[in-house]
C-alpha cells in the first residue's frame, strides 16, 4: 500500500471546472476556487475541500441535502453565512455544521473586498438528494457517484 506524503493544501491544483451545475447556474460560481484535498489523498467516504471566495463570490447556490452532513471552518476572511432567512457574519476560527435532512438552505457569500478561505467537509452518502429552493433545480446522486441535475418537475438539464 502506497502511503501519501503530506503536502501544502495550497499546492494542490484547483479544479479546472468551476462548477458541475448546469447553465445558467454554473456561471454563477465565478470567483470560487476549490481545491479537492480529500480527492488528492484518494479519500472516498468523505470529501474535504479548501475553498477560496473572491470578493462578490458565493460558495454554491442556496441548498440543503437530504442525507449528507456538511461542515465548514473559516480560515481567513469574513464570509456571510446565508442560512434560511438569516445572515450570519463569520470570522476566522468560526465553524458551522449542516445536518442532512434539516431542510434549511444555506451557502456562504463573500460580501467583502478581501479573499475568504475556508475548509468544507461533507460525506458522500449514497442516495443523497439536494434541493435548491430559490432555483428551478434539484440534484440526485446516482449509483456511480455522479450528480444528476433536474428541473423541479423532474426533467433533466
Amino acid at each position: 500500500m502506497e502511503v501519501n506524503k503530506s503536502q501544502s493544501a495550497v499546492s494542490i491544483e484547483p479544479v479546472k471546472v468551476k462548477s458541475i451545475y448546469p447553465e445558467p447556474f454554473a456561471s454563477m460560481m465565478g470567483g470560487r476556487i476549490k481545491r479537492k484535498l480529500g480527492d488528492s489523498f484518494g479519500l472516498t467516504n468523505f470529501g474535504v475541500n479548501l475553498t477560496d471566495l473572491e470578493p462578490g463570490a458565493i460558495s454554491a447556490l442556496k441548498h440543503h441535502h437530504l442525507i449528507q452532513d456538511e461542515f465548514i471552518y473559516v480560515i481567513y476572511g469574513m464570509p456571510t453565512l446565508n442560512l434560511g432567512d438569516e445572515k450570519i457574519a463569520l470570522k476566522p476560527g468560526d465553524c458551522y455544521g449542516f445536518k442532512g435532512g434539516s431542510r434549511v438552505a444555506h451557502h456562504l457569500a463573500n460580501e467583502t473586498n478581501d479573499l475568504v478561505r475556508y475548509l468544507e467537509i461533507g460525506d458522500r452518502s449514497k442516495g443523497d438528494e439536494v434541493e435548491y429552493p430559490e432555483e428551478d433545480l434539484c440534484a440526485k446522486l446516482s449509483e456511480d457517484g455522479r450528480w444528476e441535475f433536474l428541473h423541479k418537475d423532474g426533467r433533466p438539464y
